[in-house]
């Protein structure tokens, strides 16, 4: 019966970071396809050029895939180092989140103004040659949103130094409409949008951060028993012995 309950628990933990070993591949090969196919994509930070999209998939990939590969050969060969190593990963990610969390919602306001004004300043890079990827994460949001710059049109004024705005701000979108002053451009700022839509969404997004808290607090309780599950399991077995 003790054998059978760990060759199960084994092969569940086996197969479960399997998945998740699966997900991290699969999130590092989209980073990589961003980064190759759309160079720095929605960076658009000046203070942080390294926080591209394509980058931040890629980090996120690279460490479910660790985490995975340890769940997955810590389970398999039931080595107690992998998995104590697998259960510290789970555990910093976990403090992390929640530290993360803690912190934006105590500074909110501050994070709130610095992220406006560092989105500005970053609308400067639009025309350069090596930010391909910001000016089409400019062009689909602007698109799709119906908003144009940060805060508003003028935001366009004064990062290119021109009373000039990028065509996709233009409520009837054809070549060159931004540089025509008596077009209609859209005069809600995509920050404003964003902060629209995440409000709508709330739930929905608070709904997700909890499966994924209660999964990954799920995932270290599993795994952690395979330490002590062994015990558990020969427990019916010392007491039959016992009564004997």
């Amino acid at each position: 019966m003790a054998r059978g309950c760990l060759c199960c628990l084994k092969y569940m933990m086996f197969i479960f970071n399997l998945i998740f070993w699966l997900c991290g591949c699969g999130l590092l090969g989209v980073g990589i396809w961003l980064s190759v196919s759309q160079g720095s994509f929605a960076t658009f930070s000046p203070s942080f050029p390294s926080l591209s999209a394509a980058n931040m998939v890629i980090a996120i990939g690279a460490i479910v895939m660790v985490t995975g590969f340890l769940g997955c050969l810590g389970a398999i060969k039931e080595n107690k180092c992998l998995l104590l190593s697998f259960f510290i990963v789970l555990l910093i990610i976990l403090l992390a989140e929640v530290i993360l969390l803690i912190l934006f919602f105590v500074y909110t306001d501050k994070v709130r103004e610095n992220a406006k004004q560092d989105l500005k300043d970053g609308l400067a890079l639009y025309n350069s040659e090596n930010n391909i990827g910001l000016r089409n994460a400019w062009n689909i949001i602007q698109a799709e949103w119906k908003c144009c710059g940060v805060i508003g049109y003028t935001d366009w004024h004064e990062a290119l130094k021109d009373k000039v705005v990028p065509d996709r701000c233009c409520q009837e979108h054809y070549q060159n409409c931004g540089r025509n002053s008596t077009n209609m451009f859209w005069n809600r700022g995509c920050f404003e949008k964003v902060e629209e839509w995440l409000d709508d969404n709330k739930y929905l997004l608070g709904t997700i951060g909890m499966v994924i808290l209660v999964v990954e607090v799920g995932e270290f309780v599993r795994n952690n028993s395979f330490l002590f599950f062994p015990a558990l399991c020969l427990l019916p077995t010392l007491k039959t012995i016992k009564r004997l």
